[in-house]
């Protein structure tokens, strides 16, 4: 199945076959590759092109169609199935873009990088073992020299492990991930709030003074990917969005526990 193996997914370093499989037909659909409509390969064709059981196949497809990426049809095989927008009221945006737009000069700079394990209250949030491993990285993003966003990032290590090894002082992790890392799914927070003493020092704003808080958890399927808190000066920002009303009734996302 050639089609797979052009996937970046298909060699990736110390994934488990299953997950190889699984980010190689989710790849491929989320890029385009794979049409709607598009027929993926049999269960005995990607058997043979991974060298695994059927099993495996099956356990991957039987995922693919739990998330609505296809429908599985018993004497006719699988099929990739439209896929809803991923245009949200509030898209994934790069902060770049945002200071570019206001007419300044966007620069960013790393502030700390960690490892660290996810813990019982992050485990929760992300839906990870206590003791999975996360990227903790902080940096602020500035307009024309005055700073404009202090960003606070978890990555799951264990859904995007090649994060580890990512030059972050090059491109900062929110459009790393987009580059790197299909999306499926995303959850936006939006909040007033007080400045707490890390992003009071951060922004240069005196203590207790007046935030917008944004925070934002993606998933790829089941996979928590990453959650971020970007707080900006309240009032030096503002959001907005164009919608159609057809989103004014969309399904809210369900809870994840």
């Amino acid at each position: 199945m050639a089609e797979a193996g052009d996937t970046t997914a298909h060699s990736a370093p110390g994934r488990s076959l299953h997950d190889r499989i699984l980010g190689d037909i989710e790849a491929n659909i989320i890029t385009g590759r794979w049409p709607p409509g598009h027929k993926i390969p049999s269960e005995q064709q990607l058997t043979a092109e991974y060298g695994c059981s059927r099993m495996t196949v099956n356990k991957v497809l039987t995922q693919l169609a739990r998330a609505g990426l296809v429908q599985r049809r018993r004497k006719t095989g699988s099929i990739v199935l439209a896929q809803q927008s991923q245009s949200a009221i509030l898209d994934i945006y790069d902060i770049r873009d945002e200071v570019a737009a206001s007419g300044r000069r966007h620069a960013y700079r790393i502030l700390s990088v960690s490892t660290e394990k996810a813990g019982r209250d992050r485990a929760k949030t992300l839906a990870v073992s206590a003791d999975a491993p996360l990227l903790v990285v902080r940096c602020l993003h500035l307009a024309s020299g005055k700073p404009f966003c202090l960003e606070e990032r978890l990555i799951n290590l264990t859904a995007v492990p090649e994060a580890a090894d990512a030059d972050f002082t090059a491109t900062s992790p929110g459009p790393w991930l987009l580059q790197h890392v299909p999306w499926t799914a995303a959850e936006h927070r939006i909040a007033a709030d007080t400045a707490a003493p890390l992003a009071s020092a951060a922004l240069n704003l005196p203590p207790g003074s007046a935030v917008l808080v944004v925070e934002r958890q993606t998933w790829r399927l089941t996979d928590c990917i990453t959650e971020v808190r970007l707080t900006y000066p309240g009032g030096q920002h503002r959001l907005t969005a164009r919608f159609t009303p057809s989103q004014l009734f969309s399904t809210a996302p369900a809870e994840r526990s």
